[in-house]
């Protein structure tokens, strides 16, 4: 169905999977939040769950939140990410897809790549880096966005970032307004009292000239870091940098996967990809990730393995806590 637009409605695509999810990525001159593409997309997903649908896929078409569609395909289920910008003469495109973990999971990747000079050299010793980068946070509690200006206000960003479940970095963009990273902010939550769909997000980051080299982008995931998701969504695992080939969640549903595929764009095309995580150079963090699952597992259904209650609000433990709630008696002291 995408390539059949090519040279219609986009210029070019590629489609693969994280898990068990559907990637597709898009180039194209319409702009973002452009209706036809978003239809595009949502029609591709239809189809393909018609398809797991006779192929009797357990959890087909559990991300599709409507049945039609309402104009863009944020809030239907599917995460996205978009960016638009004018290319350079040379433009590296790294896209991040996760599987079995939240849009708040991006947060301290992004801290790492475009805010930490131990990370990124590149803030120190490139003068085309040094102004620094602006980073756009939205609260999915209250709906509202802010800007923080950065070095200047690392540590206010920090306070807010740092509570994943609910401040998300959306976007980030170089002191002169360049998008430099986008991700996908979009949380299922409970719709009709039912845990409907699993949040698996995506991001977009721009490297070179002006923004961090591509092995400062991938350096932050070295570190195994702890994200929400895993099995139900319901629990803290590791989050796991593997090549596609090993994008499988198979052990308790996860350990949570993210896959990274690196494009040069030129003149709208993908030139690629590379599979930039299947590499023996993350093969330590894997095996690091596969301690911390053994330990994580271990808790079993005991925080800080399970998540907190304030966050299980957006899984299945609602509808136990209705069961229960006519059998609470008060505490005579």
């Amino acid at each position: 169905m995408l390539r059949s637009e090519q040279g219609r409605l986009l210029t070019d695509s590629f489609v693969t999977h994280c898990g068990d999810d559907l990637e597709l990525i898009m180039t194209h001159t319409h702009g973002v939040d452009n209706k036809k593409i978003h239809k595009l997309a949502w029609d591709v997903f239809r189809e393909c769950t018609k398809i797991a649908k006779e192929m009797k896929l357990y959890g087909a078409g559990q991300d599709l939140l409507a049945d039609a569609f309402s104009g863009n395909i944020r809030g239907l289920g599917p995460g996205a990410a978009e960016m638009e910008f004018e290319e350079r003469e040379s433009d590296p495109v790294l896209i991040f897809m996760a599987d079995k973990t939240g849009p708040g999971a991006w947060n301290y990747f992004l801290y790492k790549i475009f805010a930490d000079p131990f990370n990124t050299p590149g803030l120190v010793i490139d003068p085309s880096m040094r102004k620094g980068f602006v980073f756009e946070v939205h609260d999915l509690v209250e709906k509202k966005m802010i800007r923080f200006d950065c070095p200047e206000e690392i540590y206010s960003l920090l306070a807010c970032i740092g509570s994943p479940s609910r401040y998300v970095v959306r976007h980030v963009f170089t002191r002169d307004g360049l998008i430099s990273a986008s991700s996908s902010s979009q949380r299922l939550s409970l719709v009709d009292g039912k845990y409907v769909g699993r949040d698996d997000p995506v991001m977009i980051v721009r490297s070179q000239n002006g923004f961090p080299a591509v092995g400062e982008v991938l350096e932050p995931f070295c570190t195994p870091v702890l994200v929400a998701g895993w099995m139900r969504g319901s629990h803290h695992g590791p989050f796991m940098p593997v090549g596609v080939c090993d994008a499988n969640c198979t052990r308790s549903d996860g350990p949570p996967r993210v896959i990274c595929l690196g494009f040069q764009v030129s003149d709208g095309k993908l030139i690629g990809p590379a599979d930039l995580f299947d590499d023996p150079a993350f093969d330590r963090v894997r095996s690091r990730c596969n301690e911390l699952a053994d330990l994580m597992r271990a808790q079993g259904p005991f925080e800080p393995h399970r998540r907190s209650m304030g966050e299980m609000e957006y899984t299945a433990l609602p509808a136990v806590e209705k069961e229960l709630r006519s059998r609470w008696k008060p505490i005579r002291e």
